[in-house]
């Protein structure tokens, strides 16, 4: 019987089958890949952002303010300090740490790294991630939130995989680079390398060494772990470092020798924090905060938006010159310390138990703190947002309170009553000054105060206080540009009463000099530098008061004057800005020019949107213009400024320690004007050369808070030292060309302004009547 054949098994047959089922498993697989990755470029997997998006990534730009000489005086931010900066504004071993420690392969690849990315996913991550820059420029632009689970964390990744081949299409390279250093978050209010480089360090990037360079790209692993300001992890930044100087060193851009001398140094931090109330120009700059809002106001964009001043990248481009704001600022804490403590010895409470007031009741006194502590913040804060009762509130004032407060030597970390804490501030002085260029108006310096974080009133444009002799330059130009007068005419200097009824003069208003001295005649030029009264008085008896007041008008004055006789002697409250522009009136040949802060601004993306129109008027004539300065000349040649010509002391052995030491001994032509209100609350110095008008008021919060005496309480004290060791400053840096010169005198000079070229002048009797005649030539 025939046995069928057995079938042997067709094994070719079924391992093709496998081989068929691996390939349609394979390309499955891909597939879905595929599939995944078109549903992520959908947006299907999350968000993804659109071409134009790219174009234009929307990242929070701070606003920059620019000084004259181009430097950064601050900024305006809420939460992202970022100014960019690009590619070709970053130091090359700065580019060189960030590829040899982030993405070795940069260069090499288009987005995606393949070889780090199978080497992190066959060693699980233990030797790196694979994240490339690109990748991480995409997390950081579009892709922030991490993933709360893997299937999350996945479509995660695979959006910055494809943000980031779209990035390298988009971006060349080194665009790339800048953007990533543009976005990154160094801690500190440190948004970007820019700000990162002037915080860490006080300079732009391109000034960055290699180990700084080294440090801020350590930082990027994680910038709070490794914060060099930090107390959590002080030798992990420094270490953090040097594995970037060993990355450098691996990839070839540093020498072994170089590497191994800068591990060994210090991070050699110079930390300037940026902040709204630190830095250079503090009240300036929220000067000029109030100053942007209003633009804004009246300036929407094309799409009739508003600007926002906090994260729309603007450029202020001011008028100061950061030089010259740094000499202001130094000549204020020098000089300040020195004459608070000498008013603290003359004020102690052994001599004024109701120290610091003086001519005030213990009843006044109370009165007064009661009213301060009514208009405080602690109380606004407690009134309206906590709700609490008056009682509640002033029973506040009076509990022992964990603060830190002000003093000249640094902040101090004290426990005091709220209501001891408001009388210890007003026993402080403040400054307030203004540089100007009288050609151009240009603002070059601007302090109003001496601490921004304690003190927020502004003493420049905010403050108005009474000025004293420095308004006796307006009465003078009034008379002579009205009278033709010259300096060398001479005035008696006895006593003047002008009736009532007279200007409207409501009683008879007699002045007095304030050396007692009547005998004799004086020199307008010599009465003017010792501030006779009762010959200023003269003058305003002939021209009259509204004459005076339109005069003020004419230079800029804009709070409302009276006019009354008792001008004559600087009874109104005006602004240093307002003195100091009026000045300038004087110096500029008599051309008023409005002072100017703001030259110009510009969106981030360079457009001009605003450029400054000057405003400018003829006030006086030239040669009245120019005898006015020459009056004043006379000021510091043998007057109350004459300080300035030497170095000056005064005999007492406290104040010799504080005060002296003021080697001005300025031998150029300067004219100015030293001005102190009664009972010594106002001390101003208003200081003149040819290309710069300088003025500084010195006093306190509250006008019963002064110096006892004249000898400490005059403007000449108080003032004129900060304007001689600005100028000093000034000087001594060459670049700033300030001048030295002679005030340019005019080519037809008809008034006498010389009194040695002729005999001395013509001596006026005593009797009223021949004085009118004379003057009202």
């Amino acid at each position: 019987m025939a046995t069928a054949k057995r079938k042997t098994p067709n094994k070719t047959g079924n391992f093709s089958k496998y081989i068929r089922w691996f390939w349609m498993a394979f390309a499955g697989v891909i597939a879905v890949i595929a599939l995944i990755f078109l549903f992520a470029s959908w947006g299907l997997l999350g968000e993804m952002p659109d071409y134009t998006v790219l174009e234009n990534p929307k990242t929070n730009l701070a606003t920059e303010i620019i000084s004259s000489d181009g430097k950064t005086l601050g900024k305006y931010y809420f939460n992202d300090n970022r100014t960019p900066v690009d590619y070709s504004e970053l130091p090359q071993h700065l580019v060189d740490a960030l590829i040899a420690t982030e993405d070795a392969r940069f260069h090499k690849h288009a987005g995606i790294d393949a070889v780090g990315t199978m080497r992190a996913a066959f060693y699980l991550g233990k030797r790196g991630g694979a994240s490339t820059i690109s990748q991480q420029l995409a997390k950081n632009l579009f892709n922030k939130r991490e993933g709360a689970n893997i299937f999350q964390k996945l479509s995660q990744k695979i959006r910055e995989w494809i943000i980031a081949t779209r990035l390298e299409r988009q971006y060349t390279k080194e665009e790339i680079i800048a953007m990533y250093f543009n976005i990154y978050d160094f801690g500190n209010n440190a948004d970007g390398i820019r700000s990162a480089s002037k915080i860490y360090f006080g300079k732009e990037p391109m000034e960055l060494d290699i180990k700084e360079s080294a440090m801020l790209v350590g930082m990027l692993k994680n910038s709070s772990l490794y914060n060099p300001r930090s107390h959590k992890n002080p030798v992990g930044t420094k270490n953090r470092r040097n594995v970037v100087l060993e990355q450098m060193y691996k990839y070839g851009y540093l020498d072994k020798s170089v590497k191994d001398s800068l591990k060994i140094t210090e991070l050699d931090l110079n930390y300037s924090p940026e902040s709204h109330r630190e830095g250079l120009a503090t009240y300036f700059r929220a000067y000029l905060s109030d100053f942007m809002k209003e633009w804004i106001k009246e300036n929407p964009k094309l799409d009739g938006t508003k600007y926002n001043l906090y994260n729309d990248g603007l450029k202020i481009y001011t008028t100061l010159d950061s030089r010259m704001q740094q000499y202001a600022e130094e000549a204020v804490r020098e000089h300040m310390p020195k004459l608070q403590a000498e008013f603290d010895h003359q004020n102690n409470k052994s001599i004024n138990p109701n120290k610091p007031f003086l001519d005030l009741s213990k009843d006044d006194v109370e009165k007064l703190l009661s009213q301060s502590m009514r208009r405080s913040e602690r109380w606004r804060k407690m009134k309206y947002d906590l709700k609490k009762s008056d009682d509640e509130i002033i029973a506040s004032f009076n509990q022992p309170t964990e603060m830190t407060i002000f003093s000249w030597q640094g902040e101090i970390d004290t426990i005091m009553k709220p209501i001891d804490s408001m009388r210890y501030y007003k026993s402080f002085l403040h400054p307030g000054m203004m540089a100007m260029e009288p050609q151009t108006g240009h603002v070059k310096a601007w302090v109003g105060g001496m601490d921004y974080f304690h003190f927020q009133y502004d003493h420049v444009k905010q403050s108005k206080r009474q000025v004293g002799s420095t308004f006796k330059p307006f009465v003078y130009a009034a008379a002579m540009d009205e009278l033709h007068l010259s300096p060398c005419d001479s005035l008696p200097r006895t006593p003047i009463t002008i009736e009532a009824g007279k200007f409207g003069n409501p009683e008879p208003w007699t002045t007095r000099n304030s050396d007692g001295k009547y005998d004799g005649f004086q020199t307008l030029k010599a009465a003017l530098a010792n501030s006779t009264n009762t010959i200023t008085a003269r003058l305003m008896d002939q021209i009259g008061p509204q004459l005076v007041v339109d005069m003020a008008k004419k230079l800029g004055v804009e709070q409302t004057i009276d006019p009354v006789p008792a001008i004559a002697l600087g009874t109104p409250d005006l602004s240093v800005y307002e003195m100091v522009a009026a000045y300038a009136t004087f110096a500029n040949k008599g051309i008023y020019n409005k002072p100017v802060m703001v030259t110009r601004i510009e969106d981030k993306n360079g457009t001009v949107l605003y450029q400054v129109t000057p405003e400018t008027k003829d006030v006086l004539s030239e040669e009245v213009a120019y005898v006015t300065v020459n009056l004043l000349e006379g000021v510091t040649q043998f007057g109350s400024g004459q300080r300035l010509r030497s170095t000056w002391a005064v005999n007492t052995p406290l104040y010799k320690e504080v005060i002296t030491g003021y080697p001005y001994a300025f031998e150029n032509p300067i004219a100015g004007k030293t001005g102190t209100t009664q009972n010594q609350s106002d001390g101003w110095f208003m200081g003149m050369v040819p290309n710069l008008v300088t003025g500084v008021w010195v006093g306190a919060e509250d006008r019963s808070v002064h110096f006892k005496g004249i000898a400490y309480g005059q403007g000449a004290s108080m003032a004129l030292p900060i304007w001689g060791l600005f100028m000093k400053k000034c000087y001594a840096d060459e670049n700033l060309e300030v001048s030295k010169d002679e005030f340019e005198k005019p080519s037809e000079l008809s008034i006498r302004v010389n009194c040695n070229e002729v005999p001395s002048p013509t001596t006026f009797t005593d009797d009223e009547d021949d004085l009118n005649d004379i003057i009202d030539f």
